[in-house]
């Protein structure tokens, strides 16, 4: 595991963003495993503006996302499909038929399926970018009395209903399931990427870091990668 400590978010980003495109110009055609949330906005930005300069070239790469709303379709916008497009592929050369999100209005066995399949048919994920929620939750995988294994339907915590409730115009907007990545799904990434800003995320990244390994905190099965990054401030600017 490296642990990366940055003054503030914008040095988390270009830190993130550094790796990230590193693994591109490796592996042109390279598989990257995707985030949504706020704290992987500034990366998405940093990455954007590499390519504008042509330091970049996305047009090989694959792109799949880690998890997506149930119910909320990709044109919805708050839908993770809509993020992404937002944030990061409607700004670069990336091919819009080489970027997958999970399907949040399909048959929910199948959807789950067959994005397990689509993952296996890719060769697997290069490198994973995640976020961190408040109880530990990576993708959406909440807490829990075991570890799910690959990707699946989740009923939303109450606290996680409520911290995405501020980007919807109420609470009773906000979905209360999703289908995202199971734990075995992220952690057969050849390469992950963790990145956490703010005081509120310090507590939950210490536990999952260096506490014991427990579904209780999902994000602590990370210990076990044999490839972590992470990149932390505690700044909240």
């Amino acid at each position: 595991m490296k642990v990366i400590k940055c003054k503030d978010y914008y040095n988390v980003s270009r830190q993130a963003a550094n790796i990230i495109s590193a693994q591109i110009i490796m592996k042109p055609n390279a598989v990257l495993g995707l985030a949504t949330g706020s704290t992987p906005v500034g990366t998405y930005d940093q990455l954007v503006r590499w390519y504008d300069k042509g330091d970049l070239d996305f047009s090989e790469v694959t792109t799949v996302n880690l998890d997506e709303y149930r119910g909320l379709s990709g044109t919805h916008e708050q839908s993770y499909r809509y993020f992404m497009n937002k944030h990061l592929f409607d700004r670069v050369n990336v091919r819009k038929d080489h970027t997958f999100v999970p399907d949040g209005l399909g048959e929910p066995k199948a959807a789950c399926a067959e994005y397990d399949r689509l993952i296996e048919r890719l060769g697997g994920i290069d490198l994973q970018l995640l976020g961190i929620g408040n109880n530990g939750h990576i993708g959406f995988n909440e807490p829990d009395t075991a570890f799910e294994t690959m990707v699946h339907i989740v009923d939303l915590k109450q606290s996680t209903v409520e911290a995405n409730a501020r980007f919807f115009r109420s609470i009773d907007e906000v979905p209360t399931q999703a289908i995202t990545m199971g734990l075995k799904s992220i952690m057969q990434a050849k390469k992950i990427l963790l990145v956490a800003a703010g005081k509120k995320k310090m507590d939950i990244l210490q536990k999952s870091l260096y506490g014991p390994v427990t579904p209780d905190v999902p994000a602590s099965i990370l210990q076990l990668h044999p490839d972590l990054t992470v990149i932390y401030t505690e700044s909240e600017e």
